[in-house]
Parts: C-alpha cells; structure tokens; sequence
C-alpha cells in the first residue's frame, strides 16, 4: 500500500474517534523496519481501544493490511502496527511520561486534517506537500492618532 494512503487512512480512523493531538513522525532514517510513527491521545481506556479499532478499520478498508495490536486488554497504551507505519495511541499521563515524541520526533511530517481541533487549528503536525515553514503572522500596529486641522 502506498505510503501516504496508509497514513491518510490511519489520520482519518484517528479523527473519527476524536484523537488529540496527532503527530506523525518520518522514521526512515531511524529505522528499516517501519517509515512512520503516529502518535495521539485517548482520553480514557475505552476511546484508546476504540481508536485503535477505528484505525484498523480504516486501514484495512482502504486496501492495507494490520500485523499486530498490542495492548488492548489494559488499553492505556495501544500500538498498531500497519507495516509501514506504526500507530501509539496513549493515554495523556502515560504520553508525557515515554514522550515518545523525543524517540522519534526529530523528523515531523506535515499532514492535513479533515477537521479542526476546538481551538480552529488542526491537531496535527502540518502539510505532507508543503516544504516550507508557516510564514509568521503578520504584526498590527496600533492605528496612529491623527488630528485634523481645520
């Protein structure tokens, strides 16, 4: 399955179940054995599981194939591992406390979300196609006074 289909699937069985925040990291430089590793939160033992679920689903619909899920039986710490890429779904004490984002995170990949956390922003690292930094907003200045002369 290619590369970037396999992980849309994955970002969007994430997105189904509500994941926050998504990261996905480009591993090949690290490693032979898998090019990506996705990382979100799940609020509790059963959305991680359902997330989890959903990702597999997803991926499967979309022509790939699951090697293993390990971790379901606790749920706080799920991995799925699609080939290619390798998803971690944890809960928010157990991410901070592995921060696996340290491990792997060195090279982020830029992804596109269907929807927009409930700040407006996307949960997820950025654009897959882009290869330049966000431009900086842009600063405004106070409106100067000005008094008019009749």
């Amino acid at each position: 399955m290619e590369l970037q289909k396999l992980q849309r699937a994955i970002i969007d069985g994430l997105e189904d179940v509500k994941a926050q925040d998504i990261k996905v990291f480009n591993t090949t430089h690290l490693t032979s054995l898998f090019d990506r590793v996705v990382v979100a939160s799940g609020t509790s033992n059963r959305q991680t599981k359902a997330l989890a679920n959903s990702v597999r689903e997803k991926v499967k619909e979309a022509g790939g194939d699951i090697i293993s899920t390990e971790g379901e039986e606790i749920g706080e710490w799920v991995l799925v591992d699609c080939g290619d890429a390798v998803v971690h779904i944890l809960q928010p004490a157990l991410r901070q406390y592995y921060n696996l984002e340290e491990v792997w995170g060195d090279k982020p990949v830029r992804v596109k979300l269907q929807t927009p956390n409930m700040f407006g922003g996307a949960n997820v690292t950025a654009d897959e196609d882009e290869d330049e930094e966000d431009a900086a907003p842009a600063v405004k200045r106070p409106a100067r006074k000005t008094t008019r002369k009749h």
